[in-house]
């Protein structure tokens, strides 16, 4: 077992090894710059051996396997870092696009066009029977609209194209676990442990969980044996062996979730679309109907953690209402009905307790089989706290966040920056006067039914939730003289007979107004409802103007109002001003009755909107006293504070990323230098195991010498 074949057969191992390892290390000098190989070497062995006198005896060295340097802990690591940093880079790109549009430096930004416009009332106090004084204030309110539709319109682009995104990326997330679950199944029939590694597969599995974890975040559960199985932080599984779950984008839609002894056969529906999910949840029990017996529910914009409040901040309560009386709520109408048609009023009854998740707008689900799925939208609440059930990682939650969170909130800061100067000019310009009366007047603001109340939240009345009971005055002049004729507060009769002289909103419906003003003034004035608005004309030799309301009513029906619409994308000036600024209001009716050209009562006080602190109403953040020049720094302030966020936490999550990254090259990585080494290494065994070969044969051509 000494002989020379034995030192022969060792010589041939010797070779056979070193071959291989020589392989090895030139592949991985071959691949030094490929993206996703891992260092790779050879694990040598000492042959099999032979129990011999004096003793055992080898039989030289195997190759026994290729192993692949890649440490999985500090890659799930990396892959918690990196989905963050994604995220936060995404984010922060795209809010910096939004901060230019919110660039006030070059002085001719948003807010120097609402003080413009308010400076432009105080000029009108200044000559207010001028043509020229009356221009400049339509002038700048069309600058002041201009300006607000096209920051409105370009973040609404901004909306398009991260929706244009997330659809593209939902698609590559979905072929990516394809992918997975397919190297897992191949790793399954070629890997043989200790033995056949599948170091190709392997490296390609890991460089698309890398490209996954870019996406959203995840969890990595190696099961053995091939079996990857990979799921959400929140617990969705994307992949587990070769089953995948795909996610989908997919249309508003509503959920019920009705408590356990609930008998209710229907659905709350939606129209309209917003960046908000809604959480409906009844309050008392009861059916759905316009009478009131109905049902109440209050709602939530962050599932169920707090709930919407008036603006005396108690909760806001409504009422169960079919689809012909659906409720307003932001930029959405809700209404309830029958599961299969949400025009029929179901016929059971809604248990307290019942709730109801509404979804106006595209958002992301897990599909867990075809009839299962699980919203994972990516949400923040109004601290920045990220709802742990969803998507808190990647580029895919940084665009939800763009999209809904960020912008989503801006729009609608910025809409009620628009609404609140519509309404609290309007509120003004409604009561007072320009320089001639009316022969006719049509509301601009509509209904949806002329017999609902026009507080009811169901009545379709845009500034319906602004009205109070009061009084609404008006007056009426003879054409040929000017003179007044009568001048009084409109007279609603009551309800079973009973007289109400003043105005309620809770009662007093579009027709009651129109009956209202031909009660009081028949024999000069008619009123009637014209397309869902009030119309009201002079008859012949009459004119009428609109004095002190304190309900607000002539604002929120659009008469005698200033601008039109409710937010950046319809607001508008009344064609009625622009047509004649004569109908711009500067003074007001006085208490004899009397208008006067140079009364500035109305104009001092559109002016002094610039300073004075109003209520402003979001959904997101319920109602604030601020001026609305304030109130739109604030707004530049936080979308400033935001970028500056996403860029702190951008490049502190960048840092232990490439940290993380470099700990795995420097298990994984080649290294040239040590490459080169090991490869002269291995060629001084090659040599050395050919010499081994050149001395066997040299000791049997010795031993076949001595024969002859």
């Amino acid at each position: 077992m000494f002989g020379a074949n034995s030192i022969l057969g060792i010589g041939r191992t010797g070779l056979n090894a070193a071959q291989a390892a020589i392989s090895v290390t030139s592949e991985n000098i071959a691949n030094v710059d490929t993206d996703g190989y891992s260092r790779r070497t050879i694990r040598f062995e000492d042959a099999y051996n032979i129990d011999y006198s004096p003793g055992q005896v080898g039989t030289g060295v195997w190759a026994a396997e290729i192993q692949r340097h890649f440490d999985q802990y500090i890659e799930n690591q990396y892959y918690n870092q990196a989905t963050m940093r994604d995220r936060w880079e995404t984010l922060y790109g795209s809010l910096q696009s939004a901060e230019s549009l919110f660039n006030e430096a070059s002085g001719y930004g948003i807010s120097k066009s609402i003080s413009n416009f308010f400076t432009s009332w105080s000029d009108l106090t200044q000559q207010p029977d001028e043509a020229s004084s009356r221009s400049a204030v339509v002038e700048s309110s069309k600058t002041l609209i201009s300006t607000l539709h096209q920051a409105d319109s370009d973040l609404t682009l901004m909306q398009q194209q991260a929706d244009l995104s997330i659809t593209k990326q939902v698609g590559e997330v979905n072929d990516l676990l394809k992918q997975i679950a397919d190297l897992n199944t191949q790793i399954k029939v070629h890997d043989v442990a200790n033995s056949n590694n599948a170091n190709t597969l392997y490296d390609s599995r890991s460089t698309l969980v890398r490209k996954l974890s870019g996406y959203l975040d995840i969890n990595y559960i190696d099961k053995g044996d091939g079996n990857l199985c990979i799921t959400t932080k929140a617990g969705q599984t994307l992949v587990d062996n070769d089953q995948t779950f795909n996610l989908s984008y997919d249309a508003p839609q509503s959920t019920p979730a009705l408590s356990a002894n609930s008998t209710f056969n229907g659905n709350m529906y939606f129209s309209g679309s917003d960046n908000l999910e809604y959480t409906a949840e009844i309050m008392t029990a009861g059916d759905v109907s316009d009478g009131a017996t109905a049902a109440t529910y209050k709602l939530s914009v962050d599932g169920g953690k707090t709930w919407l409040t008036n603006e005396d901040g108690t909760t806001k309560v409504f009422n169960a209402r079919p689809q012909g009386s659906a409720v307003d709520v932001g930029s959405i109408n809700l209404w309830f009905g029958n599961s299969d048609d949400p025009a029929t009023t179901p016929t059971t009854t809604l248990t307290a307790g019942d709730r109801f998740n509404i979804v106006p707008k595209r958002a992301l689900y897990w599909n867990e089989n075809t009839s299962t799925k699980e919203n994972i939208t990516p949400s923040t609440n109004s601290s920045g706290v990220d709802n742990s059930s969803r998507l808190v990682g990647g580029t895919l939650t940084a665009l939800f966040n763009f999209k809904d969170d960020y912008i989503g909130s801006y729009r609608e800061k910025l809409n009620a920056v628009a609404k609140t100067a519509i309404w609290e000019t309007n509120r003004l310009h409604s009561q007072g006067s320009g320089t001639k009366p009316f022969s006719n007047m049509v509301g601009t603001y509509s209904v949806t039914d002329d017999t609902r109340a026009l507080g009811s939240g169901s009545s379709g009345l845009i500034f319906g939730d602004k009205l109070t009971s009061g009084s609404s005055m008006m007056y009426v002049y003879n054409t040929s003289t000017g003179k007044l004729v009568s001048g009084a507060a409109l007279d609603f009769d009551g309800t079973a007979g009973m007289p109400q002289f003043n105005f309620n909103p809770n009662i007093n419906s579009l027709d009651d107004v129109a009956e209202a003003v031909n009660n009081t003034f028949g024999t000069y004035l008619n009123a009637s409802v014209v397309n869902h608005q009030l119309t009201i004309s002079a008859k012949d030799g009459y004119q009428f103007a609109m004095g002190t309301d304190t309900t607000g009513l002539y604002a929120a029906l659009g008469l005698n109002t200033y601008f039109t619409g409710s937010d950046c994308a319809d607001m508008g000036i009344n064609d009625k001003v622009t047509s004649d600024t004569d109908y711009l209001a500067a003074g007001h009716v006085n208490g004899a009755g009397e208008m006067n050209k140079g009364d500035i009562t109305t104009a001092t006080a559109i002016a002094g909107l610039t300073s004075k602190n109003v209520a402003i109403s979001t959904v997101r953040d319920g109602t604030v006293e601020q001026s609305l020049v304030k109130y739109y720094d604030g707004l530049v302030g936080t979308v400033g504070a935001d970028t500056a966020q996403a860029k702190f936490n951008y490049s502190y999550k960048n840092t232990l990323a490439s940290d993380l990254n470099d700990r795995q090259q420097a298990t994984s990585g080649v290294n040239l230098d040590e490459e080169m080494t090991s490869l002269i290494k291995y060629q001084h065994a090659y040599t050395a195991a050919a010499k081994l070969i050149t001395t066997a044969d040299q000791m049997l051509q010795t031993l076949l010498s001595l024969k002859s």
